[in-house]
């Protein structure tokens, strides 16, 4: 794996955003403070800042995805950017075009930045060591690296709910941990600002080897792993990633690990219930649960925009302050 710390310019601010892993608490408040004043731009009129108008960003997608690539796609384009979304299985790539020869031709246009989802971990780490010093390269997320906007957005989200003191919290990530990108940039991100106590809930299964070193308490029995929680993370059973019989059914995993109104009853009063999405409801979550009034799951969606658009304007700038 390149260095982590590519991700960082010379005058310590965001050169490229590959990892959370890497960064420090200082630059993950800067995310979120800036993130905070963007988030009004939605309910404008007009939606759209003048920031990156005459710059060029590329969404490059090896990797199907819907909320992801169209809510990078909103961020850029309320920062007032051209945006070209790459269709991979139209393009060279599909002929045998290498990744490489790939960034090179993009580069040709004069592009400044890249977004890019890929099967392979570390591929935004590889685009990032290749490109041209003035091109800027982001992680939409890794095989089963890293998904570091989806943490901070989902930070973004608990400040606004929870307020910014992350150190009274008790956090409880639920589900297929083994297989989750998103699973690893959160427990970085929330040890990264100080959180109280972060868990992680799951069958031995669907837990990495190495679960001890992630930086989170291991918990193999839900309600013991959400008492008294503030907030509830589930995360979606990633069935394309899954490699032989994990589970004995779905129907098993829903009967242990889904959340139901009558499970949370452990769990604090108030607390918050989130999820990356898609949910697999009946598996991970019932209706009740998912639409009900401590769902925040929509909220993540529209606060993704926000984030993205402070994640792109902070790293096309890493030579310049970012703007208020």
């Amino acid at each position: 794996m390149k260095n982590l710390n590519l991700q960082i310019g010379e005058d310590g601010g965001l050169r490229h955003f590959l990892s959370i892993s890497g960064l420090n608490t200082a630059l993950l408040i800067r995310i979120l403070d800036t993130a905070e004043s963007f988030a009004g731009v939605t309910e404008q009129t007009v939606k759209k800042v003048p920031l990156l108008r005459g710059k060029t960003i590329v969404n490059l997608f090896f990797e199907a995805s819907t909320r992801t690539r169209t809510t990078f796609e909103l961020a850029a384009k309320r920062l007032s950017a051209d945006v070209l979304n790459i269709n991979i299985t139209q393009s060279a790539a599909v002929k045998g075009e290498s990744l490489l020869d790939t960034l090179r031709n993009l580069e040709a246009m004069h592009v400044d930045m890249f977004v890019v989802r890929h099967a392979d971990s570390g591929a935004a780490h590889f685009i990032a060591s290749n490109v041209a010093p003035h091109t800027s390269v982001i992680n939409a997320g890794d095989g089963r690296h890293s998904h570091p906007t989806q943490a901070m957005l989902d930070m973004f989200t608990i400040r606004r709910v929870k307020g910014p003191d992350f150190g009274r919290l008790r956090v409880a990530i639920v589900g297929d941990i083994m297989h989750s990108r998103v699973a690893r940039s959160q427990i970085h991100a929330l040890n990264l600002l100080n959180t109280g106590d972060v868990r992680i809930v799951a069958p031995k299964t669907l837990l990495p080897a190495n679960c001890e070193v992630l930086g989170a308490h291991v918990f193999h029995d839900l309600r013991e792993g959400i008492r008294d929680a503030d907030v509830i993370i589930m995360l979606r059973l990633q069935r394309e990633r899954m490699l032989g019989a994990l589970l004995p059914s779905e129907h098993e995993y829903y009967e242990l690990f889904g959340v139901t109104e009558e499970k949370l009853t452990v769990a604090k009063p108030d607390v918050t219930i989130m999820h990356p999405g898609p949910i697999n409801r009946g598996v991970e979550m019932d209706s009740e649960v998912a639409d009900g009034s401590r769902s925040v799951i929509l909220e993540q969606v529209t606060h993704g925009i926000a984030v993205r658009m402070a994640v792109m304007s902070m790293a096309m700038y890493h030579r310049e302050e970012a703007p208020e």
